[in-house]
Order: structure tokens, then sequence, then C-alpha cells
């Protein structure tokens, strides 16, 4: 700076009316209520029909149905190691209730792990069934002869599956189907051969296999449910058979979950600083707001209650080909009767809209509450990004059926209860400590329940990165 501009700075006129920094003093600051990034549609709350639980426990009364050991086999992983959990085993059919740990342990030791790539045959159709496959990693699926010759998919496999489980109990069993791998997959083999020399050695073993031979088979339909004997189309003094309507003597229960936090503001700040917003009311509304957002991640991943894990393993799918296809989609939506909804991680969405331009398809929209959302089918499709990605970029759709009426999903809940803000939803005070500090409990209660098995549907293992 030379010194012609020191001397004309320090001839500037003096300040002639107030600064903008002082008068801001003075002024009434127009503001916004306090902002959440956390905060989403919860779609899944809103679409859930809510029903009143007294007692705080809810009983799923069902048919009495006849299970066979329809989970999944786990395994795990030293390594490039594989070995199935002893305990698992339990899952086949023929071991179902073996609890025989050392023997299931040699069983478990005696499973050989083999390495399939893709677009190898792991069995062929026709042949014997001398052993049983459990599938540990990778896809694989089953497929038959078409109508007109050529390969149908029947059925498609991934990570805890298993097949060729008739070895066990039947020596003279064939493929009906073949099995083909669509990944590289990583695969344990238990023979036939293997489990009948345990047998020898093992009485509890041999004892097991052989009372599954002598049970009479019990008359099921197709769901498992046992059989109702009626007669139909008869003419004349036909015999009208007897029935009776058995149900499951230990039905499931669901009690109330609960989701809590104790909310702290200080006497001064509420007594001082309530212009011109209630700091109290601001504190609770962005805590209840927090609670909500935890009773909907609940609600799809609790172990005990939550949809993703809940659902039946007869009704998770996998897709045909990594993404979310049109096709997995119709897939899923035949495996139930009136679906509602279908619930997805936006990524999940953007991976199906992208399939469908692929294809030159164009999916509807709906207006739901003023809202349009994506539809396929008729059926809307709701983001949550509650369902979580895997560190493979693969996440699950869920499709369901909601309501009493219909057996399908409801939200259990509990209105009336003491200090009730919200149905199901309370905030009680609970008194100011020696240093002044106001504190209030706040409390949701909620749970979820499947009426049926099928009222829920998971597409599972959907890649939902940008494919070439």
């Amino acid at each position: 700076m030379s010194v012609g501009d020191e001397v004309r700075e320090s001839q500037a006129p003096p300040q002639q009316s107030l600064g903008t920094s002082a008068a801001r003093n003075l002024a009434t600051t127009t503001k916004s209520v306090p902002q959440m990034q956390e905060i989403t549609s919860r779609w899944l709350l809103r679409m859930l029909p809510w029903v009143q639980v007294q007692g705080g426990t809810y009983r799923v009364n069902r048919r009495l149905t006849y299970a066979v050991g329809d989970g999944r086999v786990t395994f795990v992983q030293t390594g490039d190691r594989v070995e199935v959990i002893p305990a698992e085993l339990g899952e086949l059919p023929a071991l179902r209730g073996y609890e025989d740990e050392a023997a299931l342990a040699e069983l478990a030791a005696r499973c050989e792990q083999r390495e399939f790539a893709a677009g190898q045959v792991l069995v062929a159709s026709g042949d014997a069934t001398d052993r049983v496959y459990l599938l540990a990693h990778g896809r694989a699926e089953k497929f038959g002869e078409g109508p007109y010759g050529d390969d149908a998919v029947l059925d498609t496999l991934a990570d805890g599956a298993y097949f060729g489980e008739a070895a066990l109990v039947d020596g003279e069993a064939t493929w009906d189907y073949s099995v083909r791998a669509v990944t590289a997959c990583t695969v344990l083999v238990l023979t036939r051969a293997d489990v009948l020399n345990l047998a020898e050695r093992a009485t509890s073993l041999r004892e097991h296999l052989d009372a599954l031979a002598s049970v009479p088979h019990q008359r099921t339909n197709k769901y498992g449910e046992a059989e109702i004997d009626l007669s139909a189309g008869h003419v004349g003094e036909a015999f009208v058979p007897h029935t009776f309507v058995d149900y499951e003597g230990a039905p499931r229960e669901y009690e109330l979950s609960v989701a809590q936090t104790v909310l702290k503001v200080h006497s001064r700040v509420a007594d001082l600083y309530n212009q011109p917003m209630n700091q109290t009311e601001q504190q609770l509304r962005l805590t209840v707001e927090a609670l909500r957002e935890r009773q909907e991640f609940e609600l799809i991943n609790n172990r005990e209650f939550g949809l993703l894990h809940n659902a039946d393993y007869g009704q998770r799918l996998q897709p045909h080909d990594g993404g979310p296809s049109p096709d997995d989609m119709d897939e899923l939506l035949s495996r139930r009767r009136g679906s509602k909804l279908f619930l997805a991680h936006p990524r999940a969405i953007a991976a199906f809209g992208r399939e469908c331009n692929r294809r030159g398809i164009y999916p509807d929209t709906v207006e739901i509450g003023g809202h349009h959302v994506p539809a396929w089918r008729g059926v809307p499709i709701f983001p949550s990004n509650k369902i979580p990605i895997s560190d493979a970029r693969t996440t699950s759709i869920l499709c369901m059926r909601t309501g009493e009426a219909e057996q399908g999903v409801i939200g259990l809940q509990q209105s009336g209860i003491p200090d009730e803000i919200e149905p199901s939803l309370s905030v009680r005070f609970m008194g100011i400590d020696e240093q002044a500090i106001i504190s209030y409990l706040v409390t949701a209660y909620y749970s979820a329940a499947i009426l049926v098995p099928d009222a829920v549907g998971v597409l599972e293992n959907v890649e939902v990165g940008r494919r070439n």
C-alpha cells in the first residue's frame, strides 16, 4: 500500500447509519424448526395395519403343520476351508430331531469339500441319489427337461441350501432333476455310505433311522398341514368320512418389543429459551422421530420378529440373473395371493428400473396418499433404507400381504398406555435432579406378526451395482 492510499484510508468518512451486525441484536430472526436428516418416509409403518394387543402378547393360532426341516444349513470358513456346523445337520429331514452331538460331529467331519466352476453340472437326472449336497457358497439351478425337449429351470439355489436329502433314507432313490452351477460353487458332500457306516457303530443314529423308517406316513396337504378327510361327487349312500381340524399345540406368541430413551432438558433452557419455539417440544419431536426410525428398522431386521429373519424359507427366492428383473418380481408375486406391497432399498428400486429399461419396459406408478410411487403389476414398490446392503452390494426385496382378515402381516401395538402422546408411544415425566435437569422417559411399544408363511416373500441376493 502506498503512502497516498494510507492517507485516503485515514480520511474515510465516519459511519452514518447503524450496521447490520449491530441491528441483528434488536431484530427477530426468521428461523426454521430443527431439521433432521435421519427422517425418512417410513412407508412400512404407514402401510401396516396395526392391531391392538391387550396384555402385551399376541398369539398366532395355526392349523397343525408337519414340518420336515426346511431350514438352511450354516457353515464356518477358515481360509479356503469350509466346514458345516454339526448341529446344523439337523436341518436335513432325515436327521430332524437327532441330538447326539458326537455322532453329528463325526458326520460333519465326513463331509467332503468340492469346488465347481460356473456351468459345471453337479448331478444329472436319472443317476442314483447316493449323497446329499450342502451348498456352502455360490448359486446353482435345478433344471429338468421341458415339454419340448429343452432345459427348464425348476428352482434357483443359494448359500445354505441342500439337495439330495432322500439319499439318507432311500437306497433306491434317483435324481429326477439335474443341478448346474451358475457361479463358482463351494459344496460339501455327505454320502449315504458314510451315514450307514457310522450307524453301524453309533446305536443312537441306527435307532433314529430305524424309527424314521417305521413311522407311518402322515397325510398332509401341499402346505404340510394335517389332511382334512372329505368326500365329494358321490351318489347314493356312500360312507361319509369323519374328520376334525387339529391345531398347533404350542402356537407362536409375539411379545411387544420396546424402544426407549431418556430425554434430558436443563430447566434454564426450558424456562428462558422458549420463544419463538418451545425447546422441550422440539427436543421431544426429534426424539420421537428417531424412535420411529428405530421402530421401522427393528420391524425389518430384528432376529426375533423382523420380517427379513422370519420369512419362511420356502418363500425365499433367488434372482435368475443377479439383478432384480421383471421375471423375478413376477415370481415373487406368484408365490402369494393378494400382495399389497413391495418393500425395497432405494438402490434396489433403481436397479429394477435399469433392468426394465434394458428390456424396454416401463413400470406403472400408483398414487398413495398423494404420492406417486413406482409399481409392478399394480402393486406399489415402497422405498426403505432400513433394508441392509451387504459388502457384496446385494440386498433383498420384500413382497407381502397385509391384514388380519387376509392372513397377512400385521403390526402389533398397545394404545391407551399411561402418558401416551401417540398410539403405543408415551412420554413420562421422571423428575428434576439436583443439577436442575428435567428428565422424560420416551417409550415406544411395537412388534410384527406373520400370520401364515406365505404372507411374506423375499427376493434375496439382489445385485444393486450397475451391470455392463
